[in-house]
């Protein structure tokens, strides 16, 4: 196999080449590509090799071929392109590239948006229901669309989370005589037939409703609806979490859910996993339903059940929460100590001591690392004339880490 220079072509047809993309085409004795790429170079003097079935068809050619071959692509070959493809089945050191303008890149400076903060998704045979959350979990990001996963299905999935916040702007035939930029909104996209190439830009406005966006930490004990002693406090599950230490793609337990205000905190830090809120009242778990749709949560699945009875459903978790057992706490502690994932966690929320004394001895058995914290904080009242401190309930964070 000889090398490969893998050349990107821009949006705006062969005038977009640089000298060193020219002179690349022109020092090869094979040019490859799909038509409307080869279109391009109309007099190349040596052959041309005509792509059809994608990424195995191009792999094969070039493993079994010792001519000097140039390769066009789309763009930037390294952005959502033929690159990553070719550097993961050919050895690194014959490829080399030539990038161009992507579709991306031209589509900001034609909108007149700064791009260095946007996130990039492509939909591109891939699945809208799991990419969906790289969607909504950022403010500006580029959506490359293809002809299932459409401008309109990626509208009418966010609808159906309550994310129509974004001003949309879908970009049709970039570089084109037949180019057309449209300016709308979530709801505007969702009834409107994108011409085929095409890519939508989202930019965050507001929250869902148009509400503002909330913070991605510490959301106030307000915003959910549901008895007020039956909430973990914010300043408690800003602890929570810190314990938890939640990586991407987790799965997550949270156990006596109550609110849900552990998983709702825990579903805006993460973009990816699995947060199971596990809850046995029927009437709170018609409330946390609630809070889930209010709150806009993509994450969170609600288990209406009795743990641990209910846990065997669930796949293994990787961190576990603990804000109630129903008074079967030896229980769930031993049904979550023999499903957790070797490097797991477990925070364990104690109000009472026997909870405390329990758990401790319970994960010291087990031979987990165990850290307890014991938590004691007041607020202030700002319906109070006098700004005194008043205490909330202490309670004990009980960290469990399975070695």
């Amino acid at each position: 196999m000889a090398g490969v220079v893998v050349v990107g072509a821009g949006v705006q047809g062969q005038e977009g080449f640089s000298r060193k993309a020219l002179e690349a085409v022109g020092q090869a004795e094979v040019l490859a590509g799909r038509p409307h790429h080869l279109a391009l170079f109309p007099d190349f003097p040596g052959e041309k090799v005509v792509f059809h079935d994608g990424p195995a068809e191009i792999m094969e050619f070039l493993r079994t071929t010792e001519r000097k071959v140039a390769v066009l692509s789309s763009g930037d070959p390294l952005f959502f392109g033929l690159g990553s493809q070719l550097l993961r089945n050919l050895p690194e050191e014959l490829l080399e590239f030539v990038p161009n303008v992507s579709s991306v890149q031209y589509a900001f400076a034609k909108i007149r948006i700064p791009w260095e903060d946007a996130v990039f998704v492509s939909l591109i045979g891939r699945d809208l229901r799991t990419e969906i959350d790289r969607i909504v979990a950022a403010d500006k990001v580029a959506v490359l669309t293809d002809r299932v996963n459409t401008p309109q299905a990626v509208a009418a999935e966010l609808s159906a989370l309550g994310r129509e916040g974004y001003k949309v702007f879908l970009c049709e035939n970039l570089g084109s005589e037949r180019e057309r930029i449209v300016v709308t909104n979530v709801c505007g996209l969702r009834d409107m037939k994108a011409a085929d190439p095409n890519l939508a830009i989202f930019i965050r406005e507001y929250d869902g409703g148009g509400e503002p966006c909330r913070p991605v930490l510490g959301v106030a004990d307000e915003e959910f609806r549901l008895p007020r002693h039956i909430i973990t406090p914010e300043e408690i599950r800003v602890l929570v979490l810190a314990k938890l230490r939640l990586r991407q793609g987790d799965t997550l337990w949270d156990i006596g859910a109550g609110s849900g205000s552990v998983s709702i905190e825990a579903d805006n830090l993460t973009r990816s996993g699995r947060i199971f809120a596990i809850e046995k009242d029927p009437e709170r778990v018609e409330l946390l339903r609630g809070n889930l749709r209010r709150l806009h949560c993509r994450k969170v699945v609600v288990v209406a059940g009795s743990a641990p009875d209910c846990l065997e459903q669930l796949p293994d978790p990787d961190r576990v929460f603990v804000g109630g057992s129903g008074g079967r706490l030896q229980e769930v502690l031993e049904a979550v100590e023999a499903r957790l994932r070797p490097g797991g966690r477990v925070v364990v929320n104690a109000a009472a001591l026997e909870t405390l004394f329990v758990a401790s001895e319970f994960f010291e058995k087990a031979g987990c690392r165990l850290e307890v914290t014991a938590v004691n904080i007041s607020r202030t009242n700002p319906a109070t004339d006098y700004k005194v401190f008043e205490p909330l309930p202490p309670v004990h964070l009980i960290l469990a880490e399975k070695l």
